[in-house]
């Protein structure tokens, strides 16, 4: 008896140990993904409105904003991401009048400021911003969005891309995301708690 009572205290505290070592492993990847959440979106990038405006890191400042990362060319996401975000705006009406939105090409190639203008100008509220490829590439990786160029037949292509809405606070801070095809009242829950901290 006394060797079973040895063999289960030794479980036991097997048992504590391995807890404490998982609690360990939750706070060290909980205390990651918010230091790297506290940088997101800090960077030396250069974009430009499609007015022609230069538009900076420094430019979130002062009013909360959601930003997309898309091309003209997408078949599905951008189109109904761009949808989702016009609805959003006339279901919240007055309470979203000082919520900007932003939509950043992946795909500086194609999308000229011309191009990206007619392609966000029906929504009348996101603001389209385009950069040389290599601004474009370092407003990518201060995100840490992904953005690939797929080859199509004949020569042409398409872009991988990120499909969250990225929600920034009136300091231009990261404060989460939408994801792609969200329920619509929970997308709204979150835009009304961004809205109420602003």
């Amino acid at each position: 008896m006394a060797a079973l009572s040895r063999v289960r205290t030794g479980l036991w505290a097997l048992v504590a140990v391995v807890a404490l070592v998982a609690a360990g492993f939750y706070a060290y990847a909980a205390t990651t993904r918010s230091a790297q959440a506290a940088g997101l979106g800090h960077g030396d990038y250069q974009l430009k409105t499609v007015a022609g405006e230069p538009f900076t890191r420094d430019s979130f400042n002062g009013k909360p904003s959601i930003l997309f990362f898309g091309f003209t060319h997408c078949p599905e996401v951008c189109p109904t991401s761009l949808a989702e975000i016009a609805s959003w705006y006339e279901t919240l009406g007055d309470e979203a009048k000082d919520l900007n939105a932003y939509f950043v090409t992946v795909d500086p190639e194609r999308d000229t400021a011309a191009v990206l203008g007619d392609y966000v100008a029906w929504t009348g509220k996101v603001t389209g911003l385009v950069g040389t490829p290599d601004e474009t590439a370092k407003a990518i990786k201060a995100w840490a969005v992904y953005a690939a160029k797929v080859p199509l037949e004949g020569g042409d292509y398409t872009m991988d891309h990120t499909a969250s809405v990225f929600l920034l606070d009136k300091q231009g801070e990261f404060s989460g995301t939408i994801a792609y095809r969200e329920d619509t009242a929970t997308a709204l829950g979150k835009l009304r708690n961004l809205l109420a901290k602003s």
